[in-house]
């Protein structure tokens, strides 16, 4: 059986499938007890002064910033003609762009591709497969070839995707520990220019990530990364063990806090929800899936969420053009989804604006935020009511102006444009 036989990719929602044989998956969780010791024993030793700084964090007084913060996704596989009139429509000026090492035999093509956005600021994410994991030899080569090539485009490359889950080919911590310190002696020795970026840790497992900041292989992250979904739990203020996406974003920037291998700097470079009725594009069950409407208003409120923080430097949505989960449905034709409307609108209002805080009362959430001679306030409410607006111009979360003064608030944001006091 070979590594193609072992680990297939589900092109509709552009992950490895589950690895569904037992056998092979009772003889790798075998294989990696040591490890899986290790990370047991990390965690145990860190965890109450993990505790400790979680707790002090509450009295940290961050300074939120939007410059720079919005990012999207695109894949070459995606319409790849229409991706750049679209990113161009957008708007948004970060891009992250997957480049698999399965797919290595296409690299001319990726170049290609990439080298469209050569104006953008762009962070190219290496997607691994097993054989490269197991052979560190075939990775050195192709990871010099990968950056002897693009590092005239960008310098920055995230090393490394959902190493928590074994389909995308790492079993344990420490192989993934071992595929990094590869492009680290890459970077002291040939390219100390590159930011490199990991660990790459999905979902809201952070015992995972206290192993890849606390160990002692040579690695070090110039930025810290994460996939920080919370599509199972519905609404991003939503809780799960205590914690709503304010509250994980500022226990992970905690644990950071206590590593030495990672410069304090932290980026979400995946993060969505899934789209109703679009089995089998779809990643989740049905069960998780959310409308066109919520899908747009999740996403916006995610982000600004994630931007009061003060905590995460940039946000990338996975991704723009994908039926499942996308900002775009490209099946027949290019179909754009209301989110990305949402997004563009939330892109022409807090891009550059600044002095930003987040406060929410009896589930009334205000965002406040200052841009050039404007104050700018988002509001949304997770129970309807009904707001009136003077000396102000309104906006739907889609950019549409709302003529009345009499504005009824929802779950889904809306933007109050007021002029500045002289």
């Amino acid at each position: 059986m070979t590594f193609k036989d072992i680990f297939t990719w589900d092109g509709y929602s552009d992950q490895p499938h589950v690895i569904r044989d037992k056998t092979l998956r009772r003889r790798i969780y075998r294989s990696t007890l040591v490890a899986q010791l290790k990370l047991l024993l990390t965690n145990a030793a860190l965890l109450p002064l993990i505790i400790l700084r979680f707790s002090l964090s509450f009295m940290e007084k961050k300074t939120p910033s939007s410059e720079h913060f919005f990012g999207m996704s695109i894949n070459y596989d995606k319409a790849p003609q229409q991706t750049k009139a679209l990113i161009e429509e957008l708007g948004v000026r970060r891009l992250l762009i997957r480049l698999p090492l399965s797919e290595m035999h296409r690299f001319d093509a990726y170049v290609t591709f990439i080298a469209q956005f050569k104006d953008y600021d762009l962070l190219i994410n290496i997607l691994q497969d097993r054989e490269h994991v197991e052979d560190l030899t075939l990775l050195h080569n192709d990871l010099q070839r990968i950056f002897s090539t693009l590092v005239p485009l960008t310098c920055q490359f995230q090393i490394g995707n959902a190493v928590n889950r074994k389909k995308w080919a790492f079993f344990s911590m420490d192989e993934y520990l071992q595929f990094y310190e590869v492009a680290q002696k890459l970077k002291q020795q040939h390219y100390p220019q590159l930011v490199l970026i990991g660990s790459s840790v999905i979902d809201f497992e952070y015992h995972y990530s206290v192993r890849t900041l606390f160990n002692f292989y040579r690695v070090h992250y110039d930025i810290f990364s994460a996939l920080l979904y919370v599509d199972r739990r519905g609404a991003p203020e939503n809780r799960q063990m205590g914690l709503n996406l304010s509250g994980k974003i500022r226990l992970l920037y905690s644990i950071m806090a206590l590593s030495a291998k990672t410069a304090q700097r932290l980026i979400i470079t995946e993060t969505n929800w899934p789209r109703t009725q679009s089995a089998p594009y779809a990643p989740t069950s049905e069960k998780e899936c959310v409308d066109d409407v919520t899908y747009a208003a999740y996403m916006v409120r995610y982000y600004l969420i994630a931007l009061a923080s003060g905590r995460v430097e940039s946000v990338y949505w996975h991704q723009l053009i994908a039926p499942g989960y996308g900002l775009v449905d490209h099946r027949e034709g290019i179909k754009k989804y209301r989110a990305f409307d949402a997004f563009a609108t939330m892109l022409h209002f807090i891009d550059g604006a600044r002095a930003i805080a987040l406060t929410s009362h009896q589930n009334l959430y205000r965002l406040t935020c200052h841009k050039e001679t404007h104050t700018i306030t988002v509001l949304w409410s997770q129970q309807q009511q009904t707001q009136s607006f003077k000396d102000a111009e309104v906006y739907s979360m889609t950019g549409k102006r709302l003529e009345s003064t009499e504005v009824t608030i929802s779950q889904n944001p809306i933007y109050v444009i007021s002029k500045d006091r002289q």
